[in-house]
């Protein structure tokens, strides 16, 4: 078993750096210890993209495409410690 205090400072780390990242926290429980994290999703403004495609004879539509399969989806992962003290992130699945 991994020593505690290491553990708990990754998960901090951890934590950290997907609230730096733009998640913010929709649970969060210290006695075992995990969070669930929510990042909302992003409006695209299409207009402007199309135009921009336009301009560049269609290479931006690269950039359209990447935003739009990035962006517009709401994601939400779960963070925690196991019970051999290893920090672990997953995806949630939502409704």
């Amino acid at each position: 078993m991994k020593n505690k205090a290491h553990s708990t400072k990754n998960f901090s780390k951890k934590l950290s750096n997907k609230i730096k990242a733009g998640f913010k926290i929709t649970e969060y429980n210290t006695k075992l210890p995990y969070v669930v994290l929510t990042k909302e999703q992003k409006n695209i403004n299409h207009n402007v993209h199309l135009v921009l495609c336009c301009l560049t004879i269609g290479i931006w539509s690269l950039v359209w495409v990447y935003l739009t399969l990035t962006h517009t989806s709401k994601k939400e992962i779960l963070i925690a410690i196991d019970e051999d003290g290893n920090v672990f992130e997953e995806r949630c699945l939502l409704n």
